[in-house]
């Protein structure tokens, strides 16, 4: 085998002494195949890689095991010996690329420092070889992006360049963890053929660490489930989805949304969805609203004339790629940001006469609150959970958070024992609890969800769906919910309206539009979700995911 992995055990020491991440995992791959690690968080599947790449931390070891990378023993070399194998022959590409990217470095000269430090460009050819880099992972005038830095590029394109450093040096092994995380739907898929036609077209094997099983199903040769450190299943992406043995197994593929299920068939065990409240009147009403930055000649137009309704009581999910105008949208809503022109009512009221800048002092800021996509950042890591529910309490109600903290965490289903923790000490899941809970402490009217679930494994995701689903029956609070995962969406969502390039190109129900959209682009939408294979949704797998 290319790359074999035998009884490998991975080994941390803590101040409480020492953790076990990864015990007595066995895998292996053969030239030019791709194996996909699924599992969820802390599962042991990045300390596996990290350990096949020897990049652990300091206070992690390889306690047991066997690593052999073509007939060579990685486990018994040295860490000058693996500086020099890394890059060249093994390659990794990691989950976030703007963290992975150095910020003030232009993305050329990283590609660079690559290529000269194993040898393969010299300072005259370094940048020659740069540009081609750029242009073999498909980034449109290389030769301008050859000066960007990362602040400058998408999220997709900073991927591109993390992919370009990756392969610079022609690797024979190719790690992906998460590389598609937080991407939108028609971006990932473009980055996902691009490192599968990489990968092939250089001969290349890969290993892709993934919790979406649709992509796993749709990219890799075999796969590996993971669980608390240990395999727990393995084999032919159709034989595992199809007939899975273990329990966890099963219990990913019932998380995973699929067509035809509802918020609580994801649930193991399966539990009744919460009752959609019946949509009241008109709340939210959004007219001609535009928004252009910059003027002249650097003019570029966000939004262009859009239109919608949310009433009460109602979900309505604004999906659309990366630059659609989503989230501009979204924070002119949120009086984040003055509209160029249009109306925002609120209630019948123009929410616009008061400019975005004093908006935070205006009586109706507690009626409009947000969860953000990523609960780790949003959040003040020097606050405790209680405290982080606390403040909004205190700034936009005359409620006394006394009582009222332990109320929310109830509702959310947050544990009274977690309130006194910091955002370091929660797992993701506990911290999206926490900002559901901070955004519902004013009672707002309207949430707007954005990505609220897309960083998230699918069991937890299914959690967090189901929490939503019930908070909105119970309470009868409006969402906006941003998504690029159009499975989720139709879980959640009444309505959906469609955007491209600041425009609404289709609104409808949302069964209606996923089912037969009007316009091509929300067809390409569809088409780019990755699905997993249809025996994720057959009833066989599903009779056992419930036994």
């Amino acid at each position: 085998m290319f790359l074999d992995v035998q009884d490998l055990s991975v080994s941390f020491s803590t101040r409480r002494g020492t953790v076990d991440a990864v015990r007595g995992v066995s895998f292996s791959l053969a030239k030019g195949e791709t194996l996909g690690i699924v599992g969820e968080s802390g599962s042991g599947k990045s300390v596996s890689s990290y350990a096949v790449m020897r990049i652990l931390e300091r206070s992690g070891r390889i306690a047991g095991g066997r690593i052999t990378f073509d007939g060579i023993d990685l486990t018994a070399m040295s860490d000058r010996e693996m500086r020099e194998l890394r890059g060249r022959e093994i390659s990794m590409v990691f989950q976030n690329p703007r963290a992975a990217l150095n910020p003030i470095r232009k993305v050329g000269h990283q590609i660079e420092d690559v290529l000269r430090r194993h040898n393969r460009a010299t300072r005259s050819t370094a940048k020659a070889k740069a540009i081609e880099a750029l242009r073999a992972v498909r980034i449109a005038d290389p030769e301008a992006r050859y000066d960007a830095y990362p602040f400058e590029l998408s999220g997709g394109m900073c991927q591109r360049v993390v992919i370009a450093i990756a392969l610079a040096c022609d690797p024979r092994l190719l790690i992906a963890d998460e590389p598609t995380t937080g991407l939108d739907v028609t971006t990932q898929k473009v980055v996902m053929d691009l490192l599968a036609e990489l990968t092939k077209s250089r001969g290349m094997s890969s290993i892709l660490i993934t919790h979406d099983l649709g992509l796993a199903a749709e990219y890799c040769d075999k796969i590996v489930v993971m669980k608390d450190g240990a395999v727990v299943e393995a084999g032919d992406p159709k034989a595992l989805f199809a007939d899975p043995r273990h329990a966890y197994t099963r219990r990913l593929i019932r998380a995973t949304p699929r067509p035809g299920a509802e918020v609580g068939d994801l649930l193991e065990p399966p539990a009744p969805s919460p009752v959609r409240p019946v949509p009241g009147a008109p709340l939210l009403q959004v007219r001609n609203l535009r928004k252009v930055f910059g003027r002249g000649a650097s003019e570029s137009v966000a939004v262009d004339g859009i239109s919608f309704v949310i009433r009460e009581g109602e979900t309505l999910g604004l999906v659309g790629e990366s630059g659609c105008g989503k989230s501009t949208t979204s924070a002119m809503i949120m009086r984040l940001l003055d509209p160029t022109g249009g109306e925002i009512l609120l209630d019948g009221r123009p929410l616009t006469d008061t400019p975005a800048a004093k908006f935070s002092r205006d009586p109706r800021r507690g009626s409009l609150q947000m969860v953000f996509q990523d609960a780790t950042d949003s959040i003040n890591p020097r606050f405790t959970a209680r405290q982080a529910i606390a403040d909004p309490i205190r700034r936009l109600t005359d409620e006394r958070p006394a009582g009222r903290v332990e109320e929310l965490a109830a509702q959310v289903g947050l544990p009274l024992t977690l309130l006194d923790r910091f955002p370091h000490q929660l797992s993701g899941g506990q911290k999206a609890r926490v900002g559901i809970a901070r955004a519902l402490a004013s009672r707002p009217r309207l949430l707007i969800l954005d990505e609220p679930t897309a960083a998230l494994d699918v069991s937890i995701q299914a959690i967090v769906l189901n929490l939503l689903a019930e908070l909105r029956a119970k309470l009868g609070v409006s969402y906006l919910f941003v998504s690029h995962d159009l499975h989720v969406v139709r879980l959640l969502c009444d309505r959906v309206i469609v955007m491209r390039e600041g425009r609404v190109v289709e609104e409808g129900t949302a069964e209606a539009v996923m089912r037969a959209p009007s316009d091509p682009y929300t067809r390409s939408l569809l088409d780019a979700t990755p699905m997993p294979p249809a025996a994720i949704a057959a009833t066989p797998a599903l009779a056992k995911a419930a036994e």
